[in-house]
């Protein structure tokens, strides 16, 4: 049973579509029908209308393919040139690695950060924001960090960045929420997803909702990338910039179907209903979530376990067929992640996850 926090595990529905015979993504029409629904079906997901273009102060959604990492990519190679001014604000390693990307793209990278356990930096943002010596262009941030379960409040941060510069651009990495979570998704230039989390379809296809002045700024700036680059996705009347992964989109597009049947607000709530229930389990056995827990997202648990986290890991791989994920980066030997998002956001998998952690433990 995969309880990670992405790659998830895929409802029969989705692996069905994946079965059906593959069409060709160039030449055969209907794959441009089937694109098309996913992306109306991923703006509803997203919380925007997809009857209203970013021309006209909507959201243009779009689909890439590569991993979910192929967006954060993409989003700075599409946005920072040299001399580029990033506002990067963090509290974990997504949100770190965002200055990373900047700088790889001859970006100035400001990182404000906070502890990995920590709440966002606000007050430091604010700082940052009066200072002087900056001029941002773009500011990005992580709504959820998923190493640590996390969901930070990006809203109070765009708060202060629309009321210090609204003219600065918002890049943010929702991932991991995206479909499990409300995301204000409005108010963001580019909102990043993913096929593999919430969503519960396979790794493979890297979205996002960019605003009409995000695409003013890409096509400003002009990128040199065509792999890492929203552009080419901007209008794709005319045809796909490179061979589509046909099977990833149909299998997204059959996801989001499931999820869009049952509704927002009722897979919102299941995902509640989980992370609660893995919690109060986490709980009685004497487990602590690595955040405070009204920070912890409704998506994943991270659990402290100091020093036995792959030995947890391998036992309950071995010896019960549940795959749990350790931490990332210092925290893998201390931390066990219960990913209880998209499909898996279900009490009983919950449950039977945490019988066998209170076996393996």
């Amino acid at each position: 049973m995969l309880m990670t926090p992405g790659p998830t595990a895929v409802p029969e529905p989705v692996r069905d579509a994946m079965s059906r015979e593959l069409i060709n993504p160039d030449v055969d029409p209907r794959f441009r029908e089937i694109y098309d629904r996913l992306t109306e079906r991923l703006a509803r997901a997203y919380g925007v209308d997809p009857s209203v273009p970013a021309a006209a102060g909507g959201r243009d959604v779009v689909a890439l393919g590569g991993e979910g990492i192929l967006g954060l990519e993409a989003a700075v190679a599409s946005l920072v040139e040299p001399g580029t001014e990033v506002l990067c604000l963090a509290n974990g390693l997504y949100g770190e690695g965002f200055a990373d990307f900047v700088e790889a793209y001859g970006g100035e990278a400001t990182l404000v950060a906070a502890e990995r356990d920590e709440p966002l930096p606000l007050d430091a943002l604010d700082e940052a924001l009066a200072s002087d010596e900056s001029d941002f262009d773009i500011a990005t941030a992580v709504h959820c960090e998923t190493p640590t379960g996390t969901l930070n409040d990006v809203a109070a941060a765009l708060d202060r960045i629309e009321a210090a510069d609204p003219e600065i651009l918002t890049v943010v990495d929702a991932v991991s929420s995206l479909g499990g979570v409300s995301v204000p998704t409005d108010r963001i230039d580019v909102c990043l997803g993913a096929s593999q989390k919430c969503f519960s379809a396979p790794p493979g296809l890297a979205t996002a909702a960019v605003s009409d002045r995000a695409w003013a700024a890409m096509e400003e700036r002009d990128p040199h990338s065509l792999y890492a680059n929203f552009l080419p996705f901007r209008d794709v009347s005319e045809g796909f910039p490179y061979t589509h992964l046909t099977t990833e989109v149909v299998a997204l597009d059959a996801a989001l179907g499931l999820l869009l049947d049952e509704g927002l607000d009722a897979v919102r709530e299941r995902h509640e209903t989980a992370a609660t229930r893995c919690r109060e389990r986490g709980a009685e056995l004497g487990l602590e979530p690595v955040p405070d827990p009204e920070r912890s997202s409704p998506t994943v648990t991270a659990f402290e376990v100091p020093g036995r986290a792959e030995a947890l890991q391998k036992t309950l791989r071995e010896e019960h067929d549940v795959v749990l994920a350790t931490g990332l980066g210092d925290g893998t030997e201390d931390v066990l992640r219960v990913g209880h998002m998209g499909h898996n956001a279900r009490v009983g998998r919950v449950e039977e996850t945490m019988d066998a952690l209170a076996d393996a433990l």
